[in-house]
């Protein structure tokens, strides 16, 4: 079991709150940190976009990333949203040992 982070954008505040709660009442998640205020750029259906979008920062572990991915999916509003894994390569072994305590 290797701890993870996993990056989130959504549309809103409301949507990662209600994203963040599940993964953290459904084990999914140790902690989710939500940055709200967020401007974003990008290309969709061959468009330019310049949008505000709210950031999640989820604190979790590599065997709990599947579910915690179809679970974003079937909440999130967004057609085809961010899911981006980032393995921890250093952690304090106090945090670890809470967040896995904390997730099972």
């Amino acid at each position: 079991m290797k701890p993870i982070l996993v990056y989130v954008t959504t549309a809103d505040e409301k949507d990662a709150e209600m994203i963040g709660a599940t993964l953290i009442k459904q084990q999914l998640a140790s902690c989710v940190n939500i940055l709200p205020g967020m401007h974003s750029q990008y290309i969709w259906k061959g468009k330019f976009q310049h949008d505000k979008e709210c950031m999640m920062i989820i604190k979790t572990f590599d065997t709990k990333y599947k579910k915690l991915e179809k679970t974003v999916k079937k909440l999130h509003c967004y057609e085809n949203p961010c899911i981006i894994a980032v393995p921890i390569s250093k952690i304090s072994k106090e945090y670890l040992d809470w967040s896995m305590k904390v997730i099972r």
